[in-house]
């Protein structure tokens, strides 16, 4: 077994995997382009189908133009912590793909699956370097594609927020008793031998 952030794995694992949570307290401060750019790394090496890499990050870190846009597409609830970070992300994944050989392009049926990957990359390389990412899907996926200019065939998959760790007390009320890592269902409800 393996303890760490207060919690607990069933079998020995890299206590990195205990380590990554989603934080909705950030500092305020911007997010460097080094250290975004380093996620954005990490994402890259993520395992795709036929490694088509179907994964799309688009970006505004705090302090820039495109900041507003992005802050402005997360709902309400999204906004009132997410300002504090010091980077937005959108990932998008392309739903079709060219396979190895073929010169035509088919449909991506593990498009999500794929930029999942990415976006498990990304966490833990935030994790590494001290920061921490929080995905949500609370924002207008319907308005994005239009707000970033993303072309059609693309499928918007989350929203993402990056920065620096910060005081929970920062956060509105109703958030502060939630700002702590959370566990898991026991690996015997997840996993199974044989059929579900």
């Amino acid at each position: 077994m393996t303890t760490a952030n207060k919690r607990t794995a069933e079998y020995p694992i890299d206590p990195l995997f205990l380590e990554r949570w989603s934080p909705r307290a950030f500092t305020g401060e911007a997010t460097s382009e080094r250290d975004l750019l380093t996620l954005l790394e990490a994402a890259r090496w993520a395992p795709s189908s036929y490694n088509s890499q179907p994964w799309r990050f688009i970006y505004a870190r705090k302090g820039t133009e495109a900041w507003p846009r992005f802050l402005g597409l997360l709902n309400e609830f999204n906004r009132s912590w997410a300002q504090n970070a010091g980077a937005l992300i959108i990932l998008v994944s392309k739903t079709t793909m060219l396979p190895p050989g073929a010169d035509k392009e088919i449909p991506a049926y593990s498009h999500s699956l794929d930029a999942g990957a990415a976006w498990g990359n990304l966490a833990l390389q935030a994790t590494k370097l001290g920061l921490a990412a929080h995905a949500m899907v609370g924002f207008d996926m319907a308005r994005t594609p239009t707000e970033l200019g993303i072309p059609a065939g693309y499928h918007v998959e989350a929203a993402i927020a990056v920065g620096k760790p910060g005081d929970p007390s920062t956060l509105p009320e109703a958030l502060r008793a939630r700002e702590t890592p959370n566990g898991r269902e026991p690996l015997s409800k997840i996993a199974s031998e044989g059929k579900f």
